[in-house]
């Protein structure tokens, strides 16, 4: 096994991406890049086991790096990834370890997406393509997209491939590849589909196999607020003055440039607050450091790398402003609270698309993680009045008012106003540029998270029984629903599909194509009935347009589903008619001509 390396330097990248790194904040690589970079950089295949939030997007990502030729503009790296989200993630990573590469281009490319976006970008020429194994295999057809330059081929989550029914897709794609490439396979698992997958398409593989951190703190509070409707820096002011316990805070951001720029609008904000990054000497941080201890700073904002070996009793929050890249760093980050027998609380910013790495984190640290409602305007107004209340109070019981009590007389006296209009007054003039009552409009609140219910069963009850479907031609349906999903609410519409029993074809074929294809998540996802040459599947009505035109270009098993409405249910309902104006299908009432 490879020996843990102290920073990327010593991994043999580039000084180019070396830089670009240290302006990122990475310093110190995790156990996965420190073993697969050296192997990918010396053009070695690699078969690698480690779950996500490991760190191994970077892992293969950067040995990519060095090997694009910019001025060649057509694809010389095609990843492939199980879902439109991990490609939309890989990409943007992709992108910022292009920071000091001119004229790099990434493309992702998935199901869900306008073709004709998609067929212009590819036009323009990129050097990567991430994509979903249905968007590919499409565009493979149509020869909108050549390989003939391709050098990396990077498979990431196969179990996950597998688990949605793309592992024929994806070995179709590996046919249709150049003889002459480097492949890297990463699975959390390693079935024996996978496996043989490997056997048949990487060269003398070097394997690598990584657990994830799995401890945590039980002591910490851990809560997530979801990225909407509102600037991060608004909601972290907020919920800084609402939350009861407290007392300081770190905040990790992924720069050093984050760091200075959120310390600066913190501080104009009215919070003692200092920027603790890998630019500051020995001297500075110690400094720093000492001060939080001190209480002359209430807030430290941190990378990652700069926090490391932060040990203050009174820190009660950790802010994960930026969503960490790994699980790792995140256990690490929410170490720094909940010290000497003192509870914590972690508070986890996460933007919509960032949905993937908080379940990641989820089942890794084995404890989930609540949504934190945002304070409102009023709950922000109600703690600073009690706040001013407070420190009223304290004067009042101290001594040597009369002289103070005398002015007030004399400014009422003066203007022939009220006592209690003159402390009003000066209860105005007392807010410091932090106003009692805040201005403007709370945001409208964001739409939840679906759950994460992958793996869960229910048992079955009496009331679970499906009605047998009426058939014809002796073609039996067979309905299919372990796992049990939830039955959707709401108007559902059925479809049929060109894929059947003899096509080896199984429920969680179907739902992983539509799920990734059409973004319709599983939830939402009637009733599946598997024919002989075909199945049955109902959707919600009023599906978009786009998502309707994709799902009709879809492939499950290699086979065109060509998904149209279905001329007559089984179980007695009535037809269906295009519905023009909503871009879907809709039950045809009594009466329609």
């Amino acid at each position: 096994m490879t020996s843990p390396a102290d920073s990327f330097a010593d991994l043999g990248l580039s000084t180019s991406l070396l830089n670009t790194l240290a302006e990122i904040g990475y310093e110190t690589p995790s156990p996965i890049q420190a073993q697969c970079i050296p192997i990918l950089l010396d053009g070695h295949d690699i078969l690698g086991m480690a779950q996500t939030g490991t760190g191994k997007t970077a892992a293969f990502a950067l040995p990519l790096m060095e090997t694009i030729d910019v001025k060649l503009m057509k694809p010389q790296a095609l990843i492939l990834t199980p879902t439109r989200e991990l490609a939309i993630q890989v990409a943007e990573a992709l992108q910022s370890y292009a920071k000091n590469l001119p004229g790099f281009h990434v493309l992702p490319i998935y199901g869900g997406q306008s073709y004709t976006i998609q067929l212009k970008q590819l036009a323009r020429g990129a050097h990567v393509i991430v994509g979903t194994p249905g968007r590919v295999m499409d565009h493979l057809e149509r020869k909108t997209l050549n390989l003939d330059n391709l050098k990396t081929l990077v498979l990431d989550e196969a179990d996950e491939m597998l688990r949605m029914g793309f592992i024929d897709d994806v070995e179709w794609i590996l046919e249709h590849t150049p003889e002459q490439h480097q492949t890297a396979l990463f699975s959390a698992t390693m079935p024996e589909q996978i496996r043989r997958v490997a056997q048949k398409y990487l060269v003398e593989p070097r394997e690598v196999k990584i657990k994830a951190a799995t401890a945590t703190v039980a002591a910490i509070r851990q809560v997530y607020w979801q990225v909407s409707g509102m600037h991060k820096l608004d909601a972290l002011t907020r919920i800084l003055e609402v939350e009861d316990d407290f007392d300081a805070a770190i905040i990790f951001v992924r720069t050093k440039t984050a760091t200075v720029e959120l310390a600066d609008k913190l501080n104009a904000r009215g919070y003692a607050a200092a920027a603790l990054n890998g630019d500051l000497n020995q001297q500075m941080r110690e400094r720093v450091i000492e001060q939080l201890k001190s209480g002359a700073l209430d807030i430290v904002i941190a990378t990652d790398v700069a926090a490391r070996g932060i040990d203050v009793p009174r820190i009660s929050h950790v802010v994960n402003y930026d969503i960490p890249y790994d699980t790792e760093a995140y256990v690490h980050r929410i170490g720094r609270t909940g010290r000497a027998g003192r509870n914590g609380n972690a508070i986890l910013f996460v933007a919509p698309r960032e949905i993937r790495m908080l379940r990641t984190i989820e089942r890794a640290t084995r404890q989930p993680i609540a949504p934190l409602t945002l304070p409102s305007r009023a709950d922000v107004t109600n703690k600073r009045v009690a706040d001013f209340k407070s420190k009223v109070a304290e004067v009042l019981n101290a001594e040597g008012l009369d002289f103070f009590a005398n002015i007030v007389s004399q400014i009422a006296e003066e203007q022939n106003v009220s006592a209690e209009e003159v402390a009003a007054a000066l209860a105005m003039m007392a807010q410091e540029g932090k106003p009692l009552q805040i201005a403007g409009e709370d945001p409208p609140p964001a739409r939840p998270f679906a759950p994460d219910n992958r793996g869960e069963r229910r048992p079955a009850s009496f009331g679970d029984r499906e009605r047998k479907p009426r058939f014809e031609g002796g073609d039996r349906p067979r309905f299919e629903d372990k796992p049990r999903r939830p039955a959707p609410t709401g108007d559902m519409v059925r479809y049929r599909i060109d894929v059947g029993r003899e096509h080896g074809v199984q429920v969680k074929d179907i739902v992983g194509a539509i799920a990734n294809e059409a973004g319709i998540e599983s939830r939402f996802i009637g009733r599946i009935g598997l024919y002989e040459d075909s199945s049955t599947v109902e959707l919600p009505a009023g599906m978009p347009a786009e998502a309707a035109n994709a799902l009709k270009r879809t492939r499950v098993r290699g086979v065109p589903i060509n998904l149209r409405p279905d001329e007559g249910r089984p179980d007695g309902g009535g037809e269906r008619k295009f519905d023009g104006d909503r871009g879907g299908f809709k039950k045809k009432k009594f009466g329609d001509r």
